[in-house]
């Protein structure tokens, strides 16, 4: 969402950071054991698989998937499904794809599983990279088994449930959630469809046992593949914040009712709060005892704005713009 000429006055003259300060920051190892054994009963389940959909976050396409998945199942014909494409943007599509290609995936598929878009794309991309592998021979065998892998929360249960009802007009077959970590085993095969016979495995969203940078593990964070916790919800605030105004995303301001665009996180989180009728109590100590005053509740604040924009109520973004650029553009 962004916001009429006139509003735009305070915020074309308003000096936005063109970095983010990492100092200091740091992304707490996020590996439980359901990931480490999760991973190691995908591998042992590959015998019986004829192809791997990788589903990751459009609003990252380039960062955040997990390089273990490559090393250790990338002998499978493979699929990336890119989910939750309405909640990005995707103006800059094929650089998107021509920056995928040069990296080996030539197999990409925007969805929108919650609305089933696209979604009708995934069965025939499998089958044709299933017919063409040079590993597939079983021909006697008539039916598909696919692995659905990726890091957590990023649809993979939404996408079984959605090709289920795209392909057989039935119901939720897996339990889908708005945090990393519903699913936490590989389960037992999943019909998704009639003709072609085609059966699914979900598997628990894995993460690397160590984030690539900080910034990753942030982008990560935002769209909710990382708990929040982790990293800080004001932190996480902080660089959505940053996001936002950086690629002149002022929809907050028109969500919040605020006077303008802003750039100091502590001053956007006191009017949100204020806005929301969130305070707190808090205990001061003073030269005459102890003084009971109320203040804005900053992390209530902080969680309902990145509750805002993970809704898409901000309006789509793309966190890997700066990895979109060419030399020529920055």
């Amino acid at each position: 969402m962004r916001l009429t000429p006139r509003a735009l006055c305070s915020a074309a003259r308003a000096a936005w950071r063109e970095s983010f300060s990492l100092d200091g920051r740091d992304v707490a190892r996020w590996f439980p054991g359901h990931m480490a054994k999760g991973l190691k009963k995908m591998q042992s389940s590959l015998k019986l698989v004829d192809c791997i959909v990788e589903v990751h976050d459009a609003r990252i396409p380039l960062s955040g998937r997990n390089p273990l998945f490559r090393e250790t199942l990338g002998i499978k014909p493979h699929l990336l499904v890119l989910n939750k494409m309405d909640l990005a943007d995707l103006s800059q599509r094929q650089k998107i794809l021509q920056h995928l290609e040069r990296e080996g995936l030539k197999n990409v598929i925007f969805t929108n599983c919650v609305k089933d878009e696209n979604v009708k794309q995934v069965i025939p991309a499998v089958t044709e990279l299933v017919r063409s592998s040079c590993r597939y021979h079983r021909g006697e065998n008539v039916e598909h088994c696919i692995m659905v892998i990726g890091v957590p929360n990023v649809g993979k249960s939404s996408l079984i449930n959605s090709l289920r009802r795209q392909h057989l007009r039935k119901g939720k077959a897996t339990r889908v959630g708005g945090e990393p970590g519903i699913t936490r085993a590989v389960m037992s095969r999943v019909q998704v469809s009639e003709r072609p016979l085609v059966f699914l495995l979900d598997t628990p969203g894995v993460l690397p046992p160590r984030i690539e940078s900080v910034e990753t593990g942030l982008k990560l964070a935002l769209c909710g593949t990382v708990l929040d916790h982790l990293v800080g919800a004001e932190s996480l605030a902080d660089y959505l914040l940053y996001t936002l105004n950086r690629q002149r995303l002022f929809g907050y301001v028109q969500h919040y009712g605020l006077d303008g665009a802003c750039d100091d996180v502590v001053t956007v989180l006191k009017r949100v709060a204020v806005r929301l009728g969130k305070a707190q109590k808090v205990k001061v100590l003073t030269g005459t005892g102890n003084v009971t005053v109320v203040q804005p509740d900053y992390s209530a604040a902080a969680h309902d704005f990145l509750r805002t924009f993970r809704r898409g109520l901000l309006g789509p973004v793309m966190l890997d713009r700066d990895g979109l650029q060419s030399p020529l553009d920055s």
